[in-house]
Formats: C-alpha cells, sequence, structure tokens
C-alpha cells in the first residue's frame, strides 16, 4: 500500500491512493495507520478516490471529480475536516491528478463539495458559512465553561475562557464532558482566549481543541471556522476576516455572506510503501 504524510498547521494525516475505491480500508486499519508509535502516525486518514467509485461520494460525482474519504484517528468516519480538505487540494496537484488553473478546483466530501485555491504555499477552501445555533457548556478537569453550538458541516462547541485562565493551563489528555443529547454524533471542542488586535483583520483569537476520535491536535480548520464565526458573532458583525492561531501555526478565517473561507499552508513531507497486515498483527 503506497502512502503520503501531510499536514495543515500541525493537523498531520496519512494520505493513501484508491483512485478507483479498491482498498479494504477498515476501521482497524485506520487506527493502525494513524498510531504514533506502531504506524505512520497521524490525525487521521485521508483516502483519495472519485467520487463516483465511493458509496458517499456518488451522489456529488457530478460537481467533483474527486472524494475525500475521511477517517479520524480512532477508525471513525467524519463528514469534513478543513485542513484534510487543504492537504488533500495539495496532494492531488502534487500528484498530477488535478492540474492548477484558476478556477477553484472542486472537491466531494461528506459534508458536501467544498472549492479550493492556491496562493502560493497556502490553500483556501470555501467551505459552507458556519452557523452558530445554541448554547452549550463543556467541563474540563471541574471547571464548566460556557460555549456556542456552530455547524460546520461538523459539529463544534467553542468556548471562551475566563479572564485570568490561560489557554496553556487546559489538561486535554482527556476529554472534555458536555452535553451528549445536544450532540448525539459528539462534538470538537474548542477553546478560546483574545490574541493581540491585528491591523487588517477584523479578530484574532487563540485556540485549542479537542477533536472527537482524535483527542487534542494542533489544529482544526473547521474549528477555525466556528471560532471565526463565534468571534465575529461576538463583535456585532455577520462577515470578516479573523486570524485563528493554533498550536501549530497560524489560520485566516474569512466569512462572506454565504460561504466560508480557510486558508493557510498544506506540506506534503513523505511518501512510502507499508504493508497492512504488519499493521494489524
Amino acid at each position: 500500500m503506497e502512502f503520503t504524510k501531510g499536514h495543515g498547521t500541525g493537523n498531520d494525516f496519512v494520505i493513501l491512493p484508491d483512485p478507483d475505491g479498491a482498498l479494504d480500508l477498515t476501521p482497524e486499519l485506520v487506527a493502525a495507520l494513524c498510531d504514533r508509535r506502531r504506524g505512520v502516525g497521524g490525525d487521521g486518514v485521508l483516502r483519495v478516490v472519485r467520487a463516483a467509485k465511493h458509496p458517499d461520494g456518488a451522489v456529488l460525482a457530478g460537481e467533483a471529480e474527486w472524494f475525500m474519504d475521511y477517517w479520524n484517528a480512532d477508525g471513525s468516519v467524519a463528514e469534513m475536516c478543513g485542513n484534510g480538505a487543504r492537504v488533500f487540494v495539495r496532494y492531488l496537484l502534487a500528484t498530477g491528478l488535478a492540474a492548477p488553473s484558476g478556477a477553484a478546483l472542486p472537491v466531494a466530501t461528506r459534508a458536501g463539495v467544498v472549492r479550493a485555491r492556491v496562493a502560493g504555499e497556502a490553500i483556501a477552501v470555501e467551505m459552507r458559512r458556519p452557523r452558530v445555533y445554541a448554547s452549550a457548556t463543556a467541563t474540563l478537569g471541574g471547571l464548566t465553561l460556557p460555549g456556542a453550538a456552530v455547524d460546520v458541516g461538523n459539529p463544534h462547541l467553542v468556548c471562551a475562557l475566563p479572564a485570568g485562565l490561560e489557554l496553556t493551563s487546559l489538561d486535554l489528555t482527556r476529554a472534555p464532558d458536555f452535553d451528549a443529547a445536544a450532540f448525539p454524533a459528539g462534538v470538537n471542542v474548542e477553546f478560546t482566549a483574545p490574541g493581540e488586535p491585528m491591523p487588517g483583520t477584523d479578530g484574532h483569537v487563540l485556540m485549542r481543541v479537542y477533536e472527537r476520535g482524535s483527542a487534542e491536535t494542533l489544529s482544526c480548520g473547521t474549528g477555525a471556522c466556528a471560532v471565526a464565526a463565534v468571534a465575529l458573532r461576538d463583535a456585532g458583525r455577520d462577515t470578516g476576516t479573523v486570524t485563528v492561531d493554533v498550536p501549530g501555526g497560524r489560520l485566516t478565517v474569512r466569512v462572506t455572506d454565504d460561504s466560508c473561507w480557510l486558508s493557510g499552508p498544506a506540506v506534503l513531507v513523505a511518501t512510502g510503501e507499508l504493508t497492512p497486515s504488519d499493521l494489524l498483527t
């Protein structure tokens, strides 16, 4: 089995080329691939498959040639991954599966079709506009924090820290508790603090995230979009540009009237071959 390793602001993925959907990809194999000691290591797996060849992508085959089959590190399937989509596009371009052009490149996901544009080292993907729709809470280490529930094609809960509590002080080695009735499919929980004002932006936010199915990650693209939407709402704005700093780097989110653009670096770092049966012994 061939693979490529890539990351977007430290959010890392094992990329598996499977144009015709021939791989027997199971939850056990995904978890083994993502194991950081016995496997390749990653926050998730991106299977590169033609939309027409995957049951979840076939309905979108008329809009996009390629389907991003995204799996969390624990072997569960997820709807969408913003950083994953950007790394996925970098792989398509680097391998010649898609050609660079002035037009946006469509990619099918379980959350619908996203479109990508390349600007030097950065790749921006256009996703659905985040929907801030309810209030909820998360509990971490005995501390209960109010937050905002946000739909970005996958579920998020954005919790701002109170003044005096540093992001670096949070223990994210275990999952935050949340209301399972409000988030029956689980939720990505973002913890935020204000950053220093930045000229040319409408906000600057610092973020850490605990992702369902992957634990704490260095970055979460859809999480950054959720955080930006909440920051703009709290500033009394419907649209705008927000800089989101994560442990793995910096992302820029631009929320428009009908969509959301996530921009940042996407890097391929290694290629190789592996024997799946060796990972499962």
